[in-house]
């Protein structure tokens, strides 16, 4: 009697067409929620904002998740999360962040997105963000490179590189509602810098991934499901996603999801390390 075997894992392509019909179907009831305002606004147990659209997307990812991919385990932020000792063995799951930017949400900046990520031994492998205002899909499969597909184009992106990587200005992306000073203080003094605000944390990143900013520090509580998607876009971009210590992201590795305080970095020919400095007064 032959020996059963395992069903094979679907390909990359086929979870990615997922993701993006999921990330889009989210990111279509989320708009027409922020167009009507007809929303309401609870605070989670950690102060964060959250609203009944976060809900919502998280209600259409999951169960769009759960149908096309039964065998795949989820981790999203508006939902329970298990033990380490429960999840420790997962091979593979989904890590979602239904709305990435509720605060942008919430003040009307429009600058909002909606993560998902599949994370393969530890590793984001597939990344999809929707940033529903601006029309605009980035996504990337690990080893196939990044893209943005919008009404305008459908490209490969990529960091910009720089002409002279130690004395070129350095295009930071900003948050809107943090002081700007507690990340410029944290920078080499001697080069110059220019702003680029901009809402979610992953809509900053994408933008490093596509040329228009060159860095991003973030300073404050974030989750894995906050960088997952990033990280895999940033990396087949050509740039990187490291805490401020300059060391690897985790995932599913810890009893906490919380994130360290980290930095999104855009051409690797700069000395990324020698420009900041975290740890300052």
């Amino acid at each position: 009697m032959p020996m059963p075997t395992s069903e094979p894992l679907m390909p990359y392509q086929n979870l990615l067409s997922i993701a993006q019909y999921a990330a889009k179907s989210a990111g279509k009831a989320v708009l027409e929620i922020y167009d009507s305002g007809d929303f309401t606004e609870y605070s989670k147990n950690d102060d964060s904002p959250v609203t009944s659209a976060d809900y919502k997307a998280n209600e259409i990812i999951m169960a769009l998740l759960e149908q096309q991919t039964p065998d795949i385990p989820i981790m999203s932020e508006e939902s329970d999360h298990l033990p380490l000792a429960e999840r420790a063995a997962w091979q593979r799951y989904w890590l979602i962040d239904p709305i990435d930017g509720t605060q942008e949400f919430i003040a009307r900046s429009g600058d909002f997105a909606v993560n998902i990520a599949l994370i393969e031994n530890n590793e984001p492998v597939i990344g999809v963000i929707y940033w529903p205002a601006g029309e605009s899909l980035y996504y990337a499969v690990k080893d196939k490179g990044a893209f943005k597909s919008c009404a305008v184009e459908n490209k490969q992106i990529h960091v910009k590189t720089f002409s002279d990587p130690t004395n070129d200005p350095v295009v930071i992306a900003i948050s809107r509602r943090q002081k700007r000073e507690n990340v410029l203080k944290r920078l080499d003094q001697n080069r110059t810098y220019q702003t680029l605000p901009a809402g979610s944390c992953s809509l900053k990143a994408c933008f490093i991934a596509e040329g228009k900013a060159d860095f991003f520090m973030r300073l404050g509580v974030t989750g894995e499901w906050d960088t997952g998607a990033s990280q895999c876009i940033v990396s087949e971009a050509g740039g990187l996603i490291r805490s401020v210590d300059f060391k690897p992201m985790s995932y599913n590795q810890r009893e906490s999801t919380e994130n360290p305080n980290f930095v999104v970095l855009g051409d690797p020919s700069v000395d990324w390390e020698s420009l900041v400095n975290y740890y300052v007064d």
